[in-house]
Order: structure tokens, then C-alpha cells, then sequence
């Protein structure tokens, strides 16, 4: 089918128009914002052309090519992809009595050829699903039952929101100052508060170590430089804080999964 765009607003209008249904929607974005949302069904979100952000009230995501976000029912959410041009492919899903945790958390995942097969098979269908059409909704509902199955490596491609005040700020330091390598020792002198309480500080507040969420934060940007700015590996570790490109590439290959050699290489195909 051709891609239209998201001008009717479906996700404010039709998910939830059927308890039961299965709601599949595949679409050029159109817009570079979907305004904070929820909806009565899970979720499956995977997107080609760009990357895109999504905000919960407690974190920010960040979906880069060949992965997927798995939204839960009734998590408000919006959406900032890197450009209107950006193609969402989204499955909406009722409960199901087989439904494990896995369902009822926020996360992204790789996606493999096996689920990029499934996930293009869907592009023929638009709307709802119901239960009467049977061999549409029996389909449907197999992508859902097989995500637990293919999805064994969670990404941790999110960012905790601080709520302490001098935490946000510290964050924010560390957000604009991203190229410096800053050590913790440095920041806590920065920030006039010593090295105890700071990691306190991100502990309590974040639930993570300094050194968990700088990491993270260094690979998302590395990833976002990586896919926008189509910088070469080399300048994209030095534009992170890394001066050493070995160091840079364990450090990718330990939180995304891969080299960043192998992403560059691979992130094309869908692109």
C-alpha cells in the first residue's frame, strides 16, 4: 500500500473504537510531533527513515533503525521522530489471557529478519481486525504471542527524568558538555558537592550510577550523530567524549549490541 500520512489523527480516534480488535496502521508521520497520548491497548512501534524519541512522563526513549518499542496499555506517551518523513509501523493490541510481564513494561529491542518479514507481511493491512475475520486476527495475534519468543535482549535506550532540582541541572551540564569526558570527580567539584552524595544523588533519583546514565547518554548521542549527521565512527567518539576509538567501540558494542562499524553498516536497510 502507499504511505499516507497521519493526518486523521487514528491514534487519538480508532485504536480503542473496538475493545477487541486488533488496530494496524502503517504510515509516513507527517509531522515532527504526536502530542502526549494513551491508549486502552498495547502498543508494537517500529519505525524506518529516522529515529525518534518518545517521552513518557518518567523517561525519554530513544528508537534508533531495526528496533522496536513496545508501549504497555494506558502509558501516556508522545512521540518526536527526526523528521516528518519518518515511516511508523504500529500494531495495537487488546489483552490476551497469554499475556506475561513482558507486556506490561516500556522497552526497546533489536529486530530481527524474521520480524521485519512479519512486520512488513502486515503493511497490507489498515484498521481494525476483528475477531470474526479469522485468519487476519489468528496472523495478528501470532506477531504478538512471538514477541517474547525473538525479543531476549532488552536495549537500555533510555534516560530516567531527574525530579531534584540541582540534579537537573547537573544532567543538563552533562547533556551540553557531552565532548568533555567529564570524571565525577569533576562534576561533583562543579557543582559544589562531594562525590558521596552525588552518587547518592543519582542512585536515589535515577535508579542508576553516574557512570550508567553518562554512559547511556554518550551512546544515545553517539547514535543520534551516528544516523543524522552521518559523521564517520572516528569523529562521531570524539564528538562523545572518546579519544580512544577502540575504547568507543566496546563501550557502543556493550550497551547497543553492536559495533558501531556493524550498525553504520547495517542501519541503511530500512532506512
Amino acid at each position: 500500500m502507499d504511505n499516507k500520512l497521519y493526518v486523521d489523527k487514528y491514534y487519538m480516534t480508532e485504536v480503542d473504537s473496538f475493545a477487541d480488535s486488533i488496530y494496524c496502521h502503517h504510515a509516513v508521520m507527517g509531522e515532527t510531533f504526536i502530542a502526549e497520548h494513551s491508549h486502552k491497548k498495547g502498543q508494537f512501534l517500529y519505525t524506518e527513515g529516522g529515529i525518534v524519541f518518545l517521552k513518557t512522563p518518567e523517561k525519554s526513549y530513544f528508537l534508533p533503525a531495526r528496533h522496536y518499542i513496545w508501549i504497555p496499555a494506558g502509558i501516556r506517551h508522545s512521540i518526536h521522530p527526526s523528521s516528518p518523513q519518518v515511516i511508523m509501523r504500529n500494531l495495537y493490541f487488546p489483552a490476551f489471557h497469554t499475556d506475561t510481564d513482558f507486556f506490561d513494561r516500556v522497552n526497546i529491542y533489536p529486530v530481527n529478519d524474521f520480524l521485519i518479514e512479519f512486520i512488513m507481511f502486515t503493511n497490507r493491512w489498515t484498521g481494525n481486525i476483528s475477531p470474526t475475520e479469522a485468519s487476519k486476527f489468528a496472523i495478528a495475534k501470532a506477531f504478538k504471542l512471538i514477541l517474547p519468543e525473538v525479543s531476549n535482549t532488552e536495549l537500555p535506550l533510555a534516560l530516567p527524568y531527574p525530579k531534584h532540582e540541582k540534579l537537573k541541572d547537573i544532567v543538563n551540564y552533562l547533556d551540553h558538555r557531552i565532548d568533555e569526558n567529564i570524571s565525577f570527580k569533576m562534576l561533583a567539584q562543579e557543582f559544589d558537592i562531594s562525590e558521596r552524595t552525588l552518587a547518592r544523588l543519582f542512585q536515589r533519583e535515577l535508579n542508576m550510577s553516574f557512570i550508567q546514565y553518562y554512559t547511556i547518554l554518550r551512546m544515545l548521542s553517539a547514535l543520534k550523530l551516528l544516523l543524522d549527521e552521518k559523521l564517520h565512527i572516528n569523529e562521531v567518539a570524539l564528538r562523545v567524549g572518546y579519544s580512544s576509538l577502540p575504547t568507543f567501540s566496546n563501550t557502543f558494542n556493550k550497551i547497543i549490541g553492536v559495533r558501531p562499524s556493524e550498525y553504520v553498516k547495517n542501519k541503511n536497510l530500512l532506512l
